[in-house]
């Protein structure tokens, strides 16, 4: 793909925030985004937002969960945190069994097997912490 061919990318000034963590470095990590203008300085007119990130520990390894806390405070996050880590990790149990569901009737020809991984977007992320089930 030649130079030219690439779409242009470009950061959204009026939709920038600025992120602080925080985290108890055991179970996970919330992050609070504050709204800012281009300049850095704080946006009053837009919300701040809180997401919570922690880590689902599976049979096939770490799962990172990243979910939004409707607060209006640090201290609100940390309240709606253990709900909403549950629920988190309630539903990717769930995305799990689908698409085992989905694996299983797959129809299986020899030597075609899925050697790429075949299971994208379970890699990476970010969790401050983990939890075991």
């Amino acid at each position: 793909m030649a130079a030219n061919d690439m779409p242009e990318i470009k950061i959204d000034a009026d939709n920038m925030f600025r992120e602080e963590s925080f985290t108890d470095l055991k179970v996970g990590s919330i992050r609070r985004l504050v709204p800012v203008t281009a300049d850095g300085d704080d946006d009053s007119a837009r919300e701040t937002r809180y997401e919570g990130q922690a880590s689902l520990m599976t049979p096939a390894g770490s799962l990172p969960l990243s979910f939004e806390l409707e607060a209006d405070s640090l201290s609100g996050a940390i309240e709606q945190f253990p709900e909403a880590v549950n629920a988190a990790a309630e539903r990717a149990i769930e995305e799990l069994k689908e698409m085992q569901r989905q694996q299983s009737q797959k129809i299986q020809v020899p030597g075609q097997g899925d050697f790429g991984g075949g299971q994208g977007g379970m890699g990476g992320g970010q969790g401050g912490g983990r939890i075991q089930f």
